[in-house]
């Protein structure tokens, strides 16, 4: 699978490539891919990586799963491919983006553009079987993705960790608070967005924070692209 990963993640990961589950995670997701239909494709099963490199991170903002269904997964967590409608979830977070930042709503929901300056968007899992949520659980995604978290938090200073939800949450045993800070609030999900989400300012808390150890801010407004796309 690492064919497809940026060099500066394949020499920081080098020993985790050597595990054994990683080799079992490597000849499950190649068995799956002959049979089943897979998202994202291989060439975008890394793109998280491939967009943010390990020298650039400045913010990691942690997913579950890829999105499951045809067009939408491209490899960062809550984006979905320029031509995809835009799912609930992310609507929400684009809601709170133009209350936090005064942005307007963006027309598409592909959020390459944050990544390119430094935002990891991470999926705990990074493939899944079309149509079935969930279904590559538990198959050694998460360790890898686990270690991830662990070596950022580890080699690198002053690094925005945003955990929206539950799942999410459970990763704060990986970061250590005293270099890094960790936002966390509810889920934006139509179910829980208005219990905490909305009015949380993850944007600005990210920016100010940043700016405060002399980094450059993230700009996260999208609309410098002006595709006409269809909200869902």
């Amino acid at each position: 699978m690492i064919e497809h990963l940026h060099t500066s993640w394949k020499e920081i990961l080098t020993d985790e490539f050597k595990q054994d589950y990683f080799k079992d995670l490597s000849n499950y997701i190649k068995q799956e891919r002959g049979s089943q239909t897979i998202y994202p494709t291989a060439e975008l099963c890394f793109s998280a990586f491939n967009k943010t490199k390990f020298k650039d991170v400045k913010v990691v903002l942690i997913g579950q799963d890829p999105y499951h269904n045809i067009g939408q997964a491209n490899g960062l967590c809550f984006s979905v491919s320029s031509k995809s409608k835009i799912p609930p979830s992310l609507k929400n977070i684009f809601n709170e983006l133009k209350t936090d930042l005064n942005c307007a709503i963006p027309l598409h929901g592909n959020l390459e553009k944050w990544a390119e300056q430094g935002v990891l968007l991470l999926n705990a899992t990074l493939s899944v079987r079309a149509h079935k949520p969930g279904s590559h659980q538990k198959k050694g995604w998460e360790q890898f993705t686990n270690k991830v978290i662990q070596l950022i938090s580890e080699e690198c200073e002053n690094i925005v960790f945003i955990l929206w939800g539950n799942y999410a949450q459970k990763k704060c045993d990986l970061i250590d608070e005293n270099r890094h800070l960790i936002l966390k609030s509810v889920h934006p999900s139509p179910f829980s967005a208005r219990k905490g989400f909305f009015g949380s300012k993850p944007f600005t808390k990210t920016n100010n924070y940043l700016t405060s150890f002399g980094k450059e801010k993230i700009n996260w407004d999208l609309n410098s692209d002006n595709t006409q796309l269809t909200l869902l």
